[in-house]
């Protein structure tokens, strides 16, 4: 904990901004929230966190920002707190949104505050401040040091602003698309009477997966991708007779057709 309370300002009390902006205050930190959900939704303020009228209200006299929105909502967020920003304020975006937002947000603020780009790289319930958080831009390193005071894990990357939303982002491609692929396979599996065996197929298959299950999915993509695109093909055929959109079987049919397209050189 720190000896001064460092002032913080949440702006979205959602889910993400709701768990972190508790734990910052149980730590010590005076916190002061936002989200005009609390008065059109009845959405409950966090036990120690001061609720302001409006974003301004919010950001005044705050040392750092947290605007916890959404992609959609996060310029918006900031042309409604900047009012209240005393020059120098560190601004932190931690909205999942792609770096060109994030840039898009930096150009608007246009030095009034000092934008930093954070990516929160695990889901919050559960964890919290304690969720691991990448942070870049020139104020990354602020913003480790305020929030590492506090017991968060942040980790600073080297880039500019939009470089952590990149390693975000990318992580997101692996596990959302992974879980869309279960998704799938679960539908299918369902719809043919299969469902409690292929749970337990899956179940097991994560759970004896290792380091190594990695290297064997990309390498044996690749010495096998003709066999494998057919495979999928006919997967895509099966989903379709069972009335199931086979969006993701077709997307890897569609990968390891370029695969097999690729010259054969070793990798």
């Amino acid at each position: 904990m720190t000896a001064v309370p460092l002032r913080i300002a949440v702006l979205g009390l959602g889910e993400a901004g709701r768990h972190i902006s508790a734990d910052l205050a149980a730590a010590g930190a005076a916190v002061s929230g936002f989200d005009p959900l609390v008065r059109t939704a009845g959405l409950r303020i966090p036990d120690g966190v001061r609720a302001a009228d409006d974003a301004a209200e919010a950001c005044r006299d705050a040392d750092l920002v947290l605007s916890v929105n959404s992609a959609a909502d996060a310029l918006d967020a900031l042309a409604q707190g900047l009012p209240g920003c005393r020059p120098g304020v560190l601004w932190a975006d931690l909205n999942t949104a792609s770096p060109r937002r994030k840039e898009q947000v930096a150009a608007a603020a246009d030095g009034a505050v000092d934008v930093v780009d954070v990516a929160l790289l695990s889901p919050v319930p559960g964890n919290g401040l304690r969720t691991p958080m990448a942070v870049s831009g020139p104020g990354a390193l602020r913003y480790a040091d305020a929030l590492g005071a506090y017991g968060a894990t942040v980790s600073v990357v080297d880039g500019p602003i939009g470089a952590a939303a990149t390693r975000k982002l990318l992580r997101s491609v692996f596990y959302k698309g992974l879980a869309a692929a279960v998704i799938e396979a679960l539908e299918g599996a369902r719809a043919a009477g299969l469902e409690e065996w292929l749970t337990a197929n899956i179940r097991e298959e994560l759970a004896r997966s290792s380091a190594a299950t990695l290297d064997r999915l990309v390498e044996g993509s690749i010495a096998h991708a003709v066999r494998r695109e057919h495979e999928m093909a006919a997967a895509a055929e099966l989903l379709d007779s069972l009335d199931v959109p086979a969006r993701v079987t077709r997307a890897s049919r569609d990968w390891l057709a370029d695969l097999a397209a690729q010259p054969t050189e070793p990798r």
